[in-house]
């Protein structure tokens, strides 16, 4: 009761309507006191025009007078003269005056307030104008001791009744906020439960209705929203499905092109000229047709395994990329160089890693021997506070716009003719998890150079076996 939201609002309510009787109440006892002892003034002016009707009064009624009035005695100035019209006993000295007649309210609280405080019985004098024009002057003296019982219990019935108006209220509150706020929210959080349990169902979509102006745009958002999840589960359900179709495909269709290729290396031993000139090429689009097969399937397994950390020697790491890549040139005016500290160890999967270092220099190679041209692929690593760094640098004809465009994309970004762009795409993949990104660092004319970062963050290492 208490953590909602209703329940909440209750409480605040009800404290700030305390809050404001509070700043009333001080005021209203400083009014209290003042209309209490005019009221005395006005009794024993009352009082004291007997004595002017009859000049001899006995003492019997003087006193009666007085104490109807609820003072000790009367002094009433008429014509410049005060007089002393009743008067009796005073049991103690006068403790202090009050003149009522130009008492501003901020005297007037800071005395009601004094008096609440004072426990003790004192005599005051009290000063103020008669009514009906009844003289110039008139003051009387009192004791405290009824003026602050009476303050006490006109205090304690506004307090009451401040306590009253505040449940009252907040419980009038309580119940417009339940109506017109919690009860919707909670219509609103009950429908997303229910589209949550089944968000590809279009059913379940919210159909706004709330009356309130900010829940309406909440329900507006909300069904966008959900509009939205629900169109992309069902493309991507769809892509899962043509996704696991392909795969099957490229996997039967890849056995096929196996054997197809292993009759085309036989056809290459005939001594036909025409065979001996198309096998070449026959050969040749088999074996993309086979990469294609194996790279639709490595990307589209969903056992790529998480990397195994350890502790991997980039130059050893280069060495067996750079002797792969000069086993695939054979003759071809190519020059690999590598520029590494001997002792650099970055924290990696070695495989993965390999494999993508590999990638982009297979990638360099091929491009700079598709442009017929001499070229150098450079490997290069360092370290710095945060990262480790390697950079694949060609001096090949540079990336084409559209390659550029759709880079690091499965079947896009291919960046030679006749690729899938699937190479790049693993790469990246495979270097986020790590933790780090691949990036293309400059392409142009001279040459293309690719950037892997590495964070040197904490990470658990898997020992080496």
């Amino acid at each position: 009761m208490l953590n909602s939201l209703s329940g909440r609002f209750l409480i605040l309510t009800t404290v700030f309507v305390m809050l404001a009787e509070i700043l009333i109440f001080v005021p209203s006892v400083a009014r209290f006191r003042e209309d209490y002892l005019l009221l005395h003034l006005e009794r024993a002016q009352i009082a004291s025009l007997s004595l002017l009707a009859d000049d001899m009064i006995d003492a019997d009624l003087e006193a009666e007078l007085l104490s109807n009035a609820g003072v000790f005695n009367v002094v009433l100035r008429r014509d410049e003269i005060s007089q002393l019209m009743l008067s009796s006993t005073i049991p103690a000295p006068i403790h202090k005056s009050f003149d009522m007649r130009d008492a501003t309210a901020w005297v007037l609280i800071r005395d009601a307030m004094m008096r609440l405080v004072d426990t003790e019985d004192r005599i005051i004098r009290v000063i103020g104008n008669p009514v009906q024009d009844g003289g110039l002057l008139i003051e009387v003296t009192m004791e405290t001791a009824g003026l602050r019982a009476a303050i006490i219990d006109y205090g304690l019935r506004i307090l009451i009744l401040s306590a009253v108006i505040s449940v009252f209220t907040a419980a009038l509150l309580f119940i417009a906020v339940r109506a017109f706020l919690v009860k919707p929210i909670k219509s609103v959080v009950h429908q997303i439960q229910h589209y949550a349990a089944a968000p590809e169902d279009a059913r379940r979509i919210i159909m706004p209705s709330a009356g309130v102006t900010e829940l309406r745009e909440a329900e507006l958002a909300l069904a966008t929203m959900e509009e939205t999840l629900t169109g992309a589960l069902r493309q991507k359900d769809r892509l899962a499905q043509l996704g696991e179709a392909v795969s099957k495909i490229s996997h039967d269709l890849r056995n096929i092109l196996t054997s197809a290729q292993l009759f085309t290396d036989r056809m290459q031993m005939v001594d036909d000229p025409t065979i001996q000139r198309l096998a070449p090429k026959l050969v040749g689009s088999i074996t993309r047709a086979v990469n294609l097969c194996e790279s639709t399937l490595a990307f589209g397994s969903v056992n790529e395994p998480a990397p195994r950390l350890t502790r991997v020697l980039v130059s050893d790491l280069f060495s067996d990329v750079i002797d792969s890549e000069r086993l695939a040139v054979g003759d071809y005016d190519l020059s690999f160089s590598e520029d590494v500290a001997a002792n650099l160890l970055v924290r990696a999967d070695e495989e993965q890693l390999f494999r993508v270092v590999a990638n982009l220099a297979r990638n360099a190679r091929q491009a700079i021997v598709a442009s017929g041209k001499p070229g150098e692929i450079c490997l290069s690593a360092y370290e710095e506070d945060d990262n480790w760094w390697i950079k694949i640098r060609d001096t090949g004809p540079g990336l084409p716009p559209k390659a550029q465009e759709f880079l690091f994309q499965p079947f896009q970004g291919g960046i030679r003719k006749g690729g899938s762009g699937l190479g790049l795409a693993i790469s990246a993949e495979l270097i986020r998890g790590h933790g780090g990104v691949l990036e293309l660092s400059r392409t142009d004319e001279t040459g293309t150079e690719f950037a892997i970062c590495l964070p040197k963050g904490d990470a658990m290492i898997i020992p080496s076996d």
